[in-house]
């Protein structure tokens, strides 16, 4: 503890710690921890951990002031676009392990140090652990979220910590941007939708859904945004109001789907799982009428909200085709995410899983791309 303090002490009289002498202007915000916190305004050196912290710092456009990446970013970047986009970004120094092991965890502190951030921000850690981060190292640290816990999607809470790293960073504008987006494209398929109605939806189903991990078919989600942004028919909602669930086999055979929505990132499971179980997939409607269709895995260290808004224009695409014949999918999906990442990363994915809101047939040991 003695050598952290020393070291931290050298910082604070290098002027990164809340009191420095660097003359940053500075300011005092309440994160989403519901602390105060004295920043910097406009820092040029930030770390970002925690899931879903850098893909922030990425919506922003800000990726020139990151000093350092958690390992786990350094590892495979399928499902995570905005490493994809920005693959430069594991060549910066590790600041600490990350990825699930990391949750709630201090980064590596003698290597925080080496880096001199002036912000540190982080997603999913409890108050009291970053408080007790940032006067170790005698550097703000702010905590950031995507929104209520185990919902394993994201709510306006998002919104405010978006808000809150372009008032940091005076990205204001570009978080505006982003989050007029997203508004924007989920008010457009609720009014393009809006006049279906309930007798002619056909009954959906999400599975292979991703928490914490991959996750099989009883893997669902009772307010899946794709789902909920199209108004379909969501079968989940039978037995939750929101967020994740796993339902057993014998509820989803009783359910027997019109229509099924895959998760990329849980399709092997559920393939493997069919060469075990034959009979029960066999006996789905939408498996043995060949109405089971892909979306890609946005729960990869939390929401890639892009990936969310693709699957949305998928899944309308998929379920209402009359309504979305002028759609061209790829070229949306292209869109979407140059605009969030200001790379066309579309084509990268579609390599890894396939093209989105493809057919698949589900009794194959290998439904690759």
């Amino acid at each position: 503890m003695k050598k952290i303090t020393g070291m931290a002490l050298v910082l604070f009289l290098a002027g990164f710690g809340p009191r420095g002498t660097d003359g940053a202007e500075k300011i005092r915000i309440a994160d989403a921890g519901r602390r105060q916190v004295e920043v910097p305004q406009d820092p040029k050196r930030v770390m970002a951990i925690g899931p879903g912290s850098l893909r922030m710092i990425c919506y922003l456009e800000a990726t020139d002031r990151l000093v350092g990446v958690e390992a786990f970013e350094k590892t495979q970047s399928v499902g995570r676009p905005y490493i994809m986009a920005y693959p430069e970004l594991v060549k910066l120094p590790p600041i600490g392990q990350g990825g699930a092991s990391g949750i709630n965890k201090e980064p590596d502190l003698e290597a925080v140090i080496r880096v001199s951030p002036q912000v540190i921000f982080v997603v999913s850690m409890e108050s009291a652990k970053a408080e007790a981060l940032q006067k170790k190292l005698g550097i703000p640290v702010v905590i950031l979220s995507y929104g209520s816990a185990g919902r394993g999607t994201f709510d306006e809470t998002a919104y405010e910590s978006l808000r809150l790293t372009g008032k940091i960073l005076r990205k204001e504008k570009r978080a505006e941007e982003v989050i007029g987006f997203i508004e924007k494209s989920r008010q457009e398929l609720l009014r393009k939708t809006e006049r279906v109605k309930e007798d002619q939806k056909p009954g959906v189903y999400a599975g292979g859904i991703g928490l914490h991990g991959m996750q099989g078919i009883e893997s669902t989600d009772a307010d899946y945004p794709p789902l909920e942004w199209v108004r379909a028919r969501n079968l989940a909602r039978e037995v939750a109001r929101q967020g994740h669930v796993f339902v057993d086999k014998e509820k989803l055979l009783s359910w027997n789907p019109d229509l099924i929505f895959v998760d990329a990132g849980g399709l092997s499971l559920i393939t493997q799982d069919y060469q075990r179980r034959p009979d029960f997939y066999r006996t789905l409607k939408a498996v043995r009428e060949k109405r089971t269709y892909l979306l890609y895995p946005f729960n990869m260290y939390t929401t890639n909200i892009e990936t969310v808004v693709a699957d949305a224009y998928a899944a309308g695409k998929v379920l209402y085709p009359n309504l979305f014949s002028d759609l061209d999918l790829p070229a949306k999906a292209d869109a979407i995410y140059s605009f969030f990442l200001k790379r066309p990363v579309y084509g990268d994915l579609k390599k890894n899983f396939g093209e989105l809101g493809r057919a698949i047939d589900l009794s194959l040991k290998t439904p690759g791309p």
